[in-house]
């Protein structure tokens, strides 16, 4: 953490900072010191407690509002609890079994997804968002090609998980069924069981190093899986549960704020790119106001978990809520609704 230069607080100050952000996160109201002092639980005068609270103040991690003389904690002094303070609420065996049992009655990927959203939603009555699985990193089962009309062909990728993806492709020439067959035998003799991605691979391969042998119709064959694919490996998606959650809370609920954050929340890009930064590391990861980088996030903390298949990560999923988030509860929830979704994804 950032401390600007000056020095971390001490033990007896961290432990004011940790009752007082407690404090703050249950009832949304700036501590003042006599207040402080009773949650503390310390012998300590007003006149100690003040000038403790007035070092935290210049250090950065609690700010006074204009309206009151008590203290609310700022990003810095947020990070610092988040870090190092925090007593984690590890998640009752009952509301663990019941995420357990309530994924599990899912079979398609796509179902998988909406409910952890709203398993996340519930639990924590905030937004809660799952990205959908990166299909490039899901392995095919089976690919079969079936003639439309003319030079349409539907390309029907079967994943290792059993959802069935379909894609419309338009070829160069019109294809009779039987040749569609013997393209789908093809492919599925060389691909099946291998990721998007490796396919996309192997085909170019085949494509290259088999130029002038190759017959004309496994040239062809191959251009249309091809395509498929690329088409299947395009922009990620996620799905959110409980965006009017946020407006329960009083810092997010001016109408500004709340418009931003549900344009946000339509327009995905940025949304997208922060959890898709979150995929590329290693467990929870938790934004806090402006460390997100991202306007309509600045009054909000994210709280982010990668969910893995086979020991690869396919996506992210994440509660977002106020920076008043009780951290304790939402990290265990986060951390194991990712484990869940990644072993019911991995036996649906």
């Amino acid at each position: 953490m950032d401390m600007q230069g000056k020095q971390a607080p001490n033990e007896r100050a961290q432990h004011f900072l940790k009752v007082l952000i407690e404090r703050y996160i249950r009832d949304g109201q700036p501590v003042g010191s006599r207040t402080l002092a009773k949650d503390a639980g310390m012998e300590l005068s007003p006149a100690t407690i003040r000038n403790v609270m007035a070092d935290l103040e210049e250090q950065g991690l609690v700010t006074s509002p204009h309206t009151s003389a008590g203290r609310v904690p700022t990003v810095h002094g947020y990070r610092l609890f988040v870090d190092s303070l925090i007593s984690l609420q590890p998640m009752e065996e009952q509301l663990v079994e019941r995420l357990h049992n309530e994924l599990a009655e899912e079979e398609a990927s796509q179902n998988l997804v909406e409910h952890a959203s709203r398993l996340l939603s519930g639990l924590t009555h905030m937004a809660g968002v799952v990205m959908i699985p990166r299909h490039d990193q899901i392995v095919i089962r089976e690919l079969q090609f079936v003639h439309l009309s003319d030079t349409r062909v539907l390309a029907i990728l079967v994943t290792s998980q059993g959802e069935v993806l379909n894609r419309i492709v338009e070829t160069s020439r019109l294809f009779t069924r039987s040749e569609l067959e013997q393209a789908s035998k093809f492919i599925n003799t060389h691909c099946r069981g291998l990721e998007l991605e490796a396919i996309r691979n192997l085909i170019l391969q085949e494509m290259q190093s088999h130029k002038q042998d190759m017959d004309k119709l496994m040239r062809e064959a191959l251009s249309i899986a091809g395509q498929a694919l690329e088409e299947e490996s395009g922009e990620q998606d996620y799905v959110v549960s409980g965006q009017t959650n946020l407006m329960d809370f009083d810092e997010l609920a001016q109408l500004d704020r709340i418009k931003s954050l549900f344009e946000a929340f339509s327009e995905k890009q940025e949304i997208l790119h922060l959890l898709d930064r979150c995929g590329q590391a290693d467990g929870v990861q938790i934004f806090i106001g402006e460390e997100s980088g991202y306007d309509p996030l600045d009054k909000c903390s994210v709280v982010t978990a990668p969910y893995e298949v086979e020991d690869r990560v396919v996506g992210v999923l994440g509660v977002i809520g106020p920076t008043r988030m009780a951290y304790d509860r939402v990290i265990p929830i986060v951390d194991i609704t990712a484990k869940m979704l990644g072993a019911a994804l991995k036996s649906a």
